[in-house]
């Protein structure tokens, strides 16, 4: 097993953090890399979708992934172990990240990665608030969690790129209306795309990955 490293992250002094976010997101654009962050409540399935988008992904594009946590690397071992590049990142009980601390992360990471991915910290509240300096914002959303969740964290679903529907497999179980939750994200965020996968059963899975590498393409072509 590859031994995964953990950086221990230092609190931003810097003040203005949208400027830096992109400055950040210009310094990744020299270096060739795309930046993703991914948010979501905790238990949602984050890790467990990077996995299934590692394997989804691979031969189109070489993928990393910043795990985001106060404290662990389960998390960094497991998609360590599903082929991807990973490093810990440990916030200091701090819950959330912002671009510097991104910009910490990269340095130690010194990946060669294509697309890098971060899981955030499992929250839906203070993320929203920081730009991290990623390219694509990226928001889970479990079934399980309910239909209302957009109503009830309204800047989270507002800030996403993409909304992502996860644990389909579920869908028995728990009465999550999905065309409802999709006219609760579309009156905050009419440009969101919104997905729906199961990384269990695949379902889903490639869709999400095609769209994704659809923005990684479009971003590249726009640095010529």
């Amino acid at each position: 097993m590859d031994i995964v490293r953990t950086v221990e992250l230092k609190e931003s002094i810097i003040k203005n953090n949208d400027a830096d976010a992109d400055k950040l997101r210009a310094e990744l654009d020299e270096q060739g890399v795309y930046y993703v962050n991914v948010m979501s409540a905790p238990g949602s399935g984050k890790t467990t979708l990077l996995v299934a988008l590692a394997k989804a992904l691979k031969g189109r594009c070489k993928v990393g992934v910043m795990e985001a946590d106060i404290d662990g690397d389960v998390d960094a071992y497991t998609v360590c172990e599903a082929g991807a590049e990973a490093i810990q990142l440990h916030t200091g009980g701090m819950c959330h990240l912002d671009a510097d601390m991104s910009r910490q992360g990269f340095k130690e990471f010194a990946t060669t990665s294509d697309i890098v991915f971060l899981e955030n910290i499992g929250n839906l509240v203070c993320p929203a608030e920081f730009d991290t300096g990623a390219h694509l914002k990226v928001v889970l959303l479990a079934l399980p969690e309910g239909d209302d969740k957009p109503l009830k964290y309204s800047l989270m679903f507002s800030v996403a790129d993409a909304v992502v529907f996860t644990k389909t497999d579920t869908a028995k179980y728990f009465d999550f209306d999905v065309e409802k939750c999709k006219g609760y994200i579309r009156s905050l965020n009419p440009n969101a795309k919104v997905f729906a996968v199961s990384a269990r059963s695949g379902e889903g899975v490639n869709e999400f990955a095609d769209y994704l590498y659809g923005k990684y393409a479009e971003w590249k072509e726009g640095l010529k």
